[in-house]
């Protein structure tokens, strides 16, 4: 690989514009002309008069763009094949419906006669307009063109050509007003020139910010675009700054891969040249070590105890109120929406034996729910009740369901393997064959993958003395190896979920039953990950998987894939999904990332917007911040590195732990910062089971291990068996009242003395570049082994304690709680001049409950925290005044929204939402119809608060 690089590009020059975000400049025409002649190249000139493009130099702009799409779609010179075509990229205004506009700006006048439009149309929310004009900028407003000779200039699924007489202007606006509710996207939109053209500088674009592994390649998709190419004409790659060598592979390529010898921040620029101009673009590159050889091993949850004040709370209302609730709502035959639980696996039995049965109920992914309620029950059976006689009868109960539902589930798995009812229920004509690009929307592989995994909490359950679930999750898995893969069929499913799932299972089974048994899961896993291409940035389809840098579209489907591409990234090694990995986790994590630890703004559907779009009115689906979870404990086991685990206990204790009321009688599916809506159910219930079962598998994101010892990552009073570490059995016993107060204590219990690392997170409070918290926190208080005071060395976030451990030995340490004020990064428009509160690894929350008004800006006084054992079953709360001298009171994140007093709604759904776009059933069940938007927000609870200064 590296003797196919050209030698390193040693220029350095001086980047006076830094490298936080890309810089696009475009040298202007006088001052081209000028300084180009000064290194020899000739004036400009332009004397062939056949018609252009002129909107390929053009700046666009828009009123309204929606945030999974780009205004550079517009003029990136693509030939869309059909409406739907998106692969490079669409200009869209979803969910706006209304009059919109966009505009084309060049630096000097042009001439034109003509425009041709290329409408973007999904066969969903986004379609042609009801009507379309044109206008141009006389110099002093926009006027429309005259004499327009055209016939329909909003058909899909080709060119729309406009004509008219000839204008010269700097400045086009293209005007048009939705269709029957629906939204406009463009695909592109040409411009064509009329007469002499002026010469206009390259327009290039470098690509986004990335960050690489040494030893690994980044992927330069740049862009150099001239009205006219030259046989002068020039583009080339070089290094502005940087502590290392880059490798350009080919430097005078647009789209290349470089590799660079160093960790360090870079800055590489793309120059070209044209007709006396020339113009550059440049892109900021992180580059970091790659991660140990070896990744660390999981903690498979088996059965532990809890004792902590908090986490005893909310287990047991999991236990008790929420899981009994959906098994209930799973077996319930009279939904009307949010249906297809169990009644959909008796009815695809009855189609397998060859008898009469009914149709497939609710949504092409409604399996999900009762696999993922599978997983929660086997996973609250591990929890010790501890003689609670509510938790003892609860887990009685889900003991026999669970011999009531697997049964039934078994009897829909196809012979050869295959489960999905939503497919064995169809009829042959809609949904001829499995794994079918036209079925792509169906989610094969994301039920397919809850039930692999439920399978694996069965065998932990049962400590593998009841294999039904564990060998029918083999004969699935099984039956995907032997369809799909290298010259066999190609695939990939539209949400991911199989990807992690086969990693994981996998893993499983290479530790049940050794001798690579479980490799060809892995294998497949990477098959369906490397598959993806040709698609769209919804479901991250839209490049190769070691090519995207950038976190974008469904937010949950794009989780799923980071944590699926991290697995793969740590049992291949491969430095190029490495790379992409790390580039993945930077822009989420420091672009877009909330200070709750949950992602996804709803800019999109569902999903991600641009950088920095972080509105308070989020999105933050339940069901990503269970993905997000595990894409962080991935890049934990390939980093060893405590930071990664300070990450997914934020998201944890912020975005997910409140997901459930206190009492688990209700959920969000969203979880914005502003206001919360809890239901009893869903028009899309995903989330429903992924909660729990998230949230009770405390062993596995509590400890790690590695081949020289333990790490802790969680702090939870608890008591777990953590399986072998350095050749014997040991058991972890925490006693701690965290996140209320700092002190902790290990107690470490090996069957028999051995000499290993405990290695004890120092938690860091500061996780994101986004957010500045102050005063600072972090570092311990102190820390003894066995009362012997110790000073451990610092590794990677970690305290490292080597020594020989016998049972009974026992660390004690403290970590610093203090209360903190949160600012945001000044690009986040929506916390500009607000300020959040945290104490410990917990964000706060302001309620309407506690005080009359919350738009107050927060006075300068100091803030307290108290405990109060009589609010939300005991919380620390956080006392000050509001800039009036009125108290302020601020509780937990995780506890808002319990005291509104208001009815909990049955079956919510945000309008607009298309839950399962392009699926073959479901839209019945419950796709709702308007402004897609979450609901409008009152603010009777509120994260971001007005800053009112400077802190005393």
């Amino acid at each position: 690989m590296t003797s196919a690089l050209n030698q390193p590009d040693e220029q350095h020059h001086v980047n006076e514009h830094g490298i936080a975000r890309r810089h696009v400049l475009k040298i202007a025409a006088g001052a081209a002309a000028i300084s180009l002649a000064d290194h020899g190249f000739a004036a400009p000139v332009m004397t062939d008069t056949a018609p252009v493009n002129l909107a390929k130099v053009a700046l666009a702009d828009s009123h309204f763009t929606s945030g999974d799409t780009s205004l550079a779609a517009l003029n990136n010179g693509a030939e869309p094949e059909r409406s739907a075509d998106t692969a490079h990229g669409a200009y869209g205004t979803w969910p706006r419906t209304d009059e919109q506009w966009v505009t084309y700006t060049w630096n000097q006048l042009v001439s034109t006669d003509s425009v041709e439009i290329y409408w973007w149309s999904d066969g969903q929310g986004i379609a042609p307009p009801r009507s379309a004009r044109l206008l141009y900028w006389d110099g002093k407003a926009f006027v429309p063109v005259r004499n327009v000779r055209s016939g329909n200039v909003v058909a899909p699924d080709r060119f729309n050509r406009l004509s008219f007489d000839r204008v010269r202007t700097d400045r086009l606006k293209l005007e048009f007003v939705g269709n029957a509710g629906k939204s406009v996207g463009i695909l592109q939109w040409r411009v064509w020139s009329a007469g002499a053209v002026p010469a206009f500088a390259p327009v290039v674009a470098a690509g986004v910010d990335r960050s690489m592994v040494v030893g690994g390649q980044t992927f330069l998709a740049g862009r150099a675009d001239w009205l006219r190419r030259s046989p002068g004409d020039t583009v080339r790659w070089t290094k502005v700054s940087g502590p290392g060598k880059v490798m350009f592979a080919d430097a005078t390529a647009p789209e290349t891969r470089a590799m660079v010898d160093a960790p360090g921040d870079y800055v590489l620029s793309l120059t070209a040249t044209g007709v006396g101009q020339g113009a550059k673009s440049t892109l900021a590159l992180h580059v970091g070590s790659p991660p140990p050889a070896k990744r660390l091993d999981v903690v498979y949850t088996t059965r532990y105890a809890i004792n902590s004040p908090l986490w005893n709370q909310r287990a047991k209302s999991l236990i008790v109120n929420w899981i009994p609730h959906c098994i209930a709502y799973c077996e319930r035959t009279d939904l009307r929406t949010g249906q297809g639980g169990l009644d959909n696996f008796v009815e695809a039995a009855k189609a397998l034996r060859g008898e009469r049965h009914a149709a497939h109920k609710g949504y092409v992914f409604s399996n999900a729910w009762v696999h993922q309620t599978v997983e929660s029950m086997c996973i609250a059976l591990m929890v010790d009740p501890q003689g609670d006689r509510q938790i003892e009868a609860a887990q009685a109960d889900m003991r026999k369901t669970l011999e009531r539902w697997i049964p039934i589930i078994l009897a829909a798995q196809e012979p050869d393997g295959y489960l999905h009812t939503a497919y064995t229920l169809a009829d042959r004509s809609d949904w001829a064959e499995r794994w079918s690009p036209k079925h792509r929307a169906d989610h094969e592989g994301y039920v397919a993958g809850y039930f692999i995994e439920s399978a694996i909490n069965h065998y932990t359950l049962t400590e593998g003395r009841d294999l039904r679930l564990y060998n029918a999750a083999k004969k699935l898995a099984d039956c995907w190896v032997a369809n799909i893969g290298p010259g066999r069929k190609p695939w990939f499913d539209g949400h991911q979920e199989m990807e992690q799932a086969l990693v994981r299972f996998g893993r499983f089974v290479n530790d049940m039953e050794g001798q690579g048994r479980g490799d060809g899961y892995i294998a497949l896993a990477r098959f369906l990950l490397d598959s993806r291409e040709g698609g769209s940035e919804y479901d991250q389809s839209h490049l190769p998987p070691e090519q995207q840098y950038e976190a974008v579209g469904h937010a949950v489907r794009a989780v799923y894939f980071y944590s699926g591409m991290a697995d793969i990234a740590a049992e291949t090694g491969d430095r190029d999904y490495q790379s992409a990995v790390m580039s993945l986790w930077d822009n989420m994590v420091n672009r877009k990332y909330y200070v709750t630890g949950g992602v996804g703004s709803g800019d999109t559907s569902e999903g991600f917007g641009g950088n920095y779009a972080l509105r308070n009115d989020a999105y933050c689906e339940s069901c990503s911040s269970c993905g997000l979870i595990f894409f962080q404990y991935k890049l934990n086991l390939s980093y060893h590195d405590a930071k990664y685990a300070d990450l997914y206990e934020e998201t944890m204790y912020n975005a997910l732990l409140g997901s459930t009321d206190l009492a688990g009688k209700s959920f969000c599916y969203t979880n914005p910062l502003v206001d919360t809506e809890r239901a009893k159910w869903h028009t899309c219930p995903c989330c429903v089971g992924n909660i729990p079962r998230t949230l009770l598998m405390m062993p596995t994101w509590a400890y790690v291990k590695g081949n020289d010892g333990l790490y802790v990552n969680l702090f939870v009073g608890s008591r777990i068996d953590v399986g072998e570490v350095a050749g014997t059995r040991v058991e972890m016993v925490q006693q701690t009242d965290y996140p209320w107060k700092g002190a902790i204590g290990i107690t470490v219990n090996p069957r028999e003395p051995r000499r290993f690392s405990v290695r004890v997170r120092v938690p860091q409070r500061t996780t994101s570049a986004l957010y500045t918290a102050t005063p600072e926190v972090g570092g311990l208080l102190r820390l003894a082994v066995n009362g012997q005071a110790m000073t451990p060395r610092i590794e990677k976030g970690y305290a490292v304690i080597t020594r020989e451990w016998r049972a009974g030995d026992r660390i004690e340490l403290e970590v610093p709680m203090a209360v903190q004020r949160v600012i945001g990064d000044d690009k986040i428009e929506a916390t500009r001049g607000k300020v959040a509160l945290r104490y410990g690894p917990l964000i706060y929350n302001v309620e309407r409950a506690d005080q009359s008004r919350i738009d107050l800006p927060l006075g300068n006084g100091p803030l307290q925290a108290e405990w109060r054992d009589d609010l939300l079953d005991g919380v620390m709360v956080i006392r000050g005044r509001w800039s009036d001298g009125s108290a302020m009171t601020a509780v937990p994140n995780f506890a808002r929204a319990n005291r509104s007093g208001e009815p909990i709604r049955e079956f919510p759904g945000e309008t607009g939402v298309e839950y399962a776009p392009g699926a073959s059933t479901g839209d019945a069940a419950g796709t709702a119809a308007g402004d897609a938007r979450p609901k409008r927000r009152h603010g009777d609870t509120v994260v971001w608060i007005a800053n009112g200064g400077t802190p005393v």
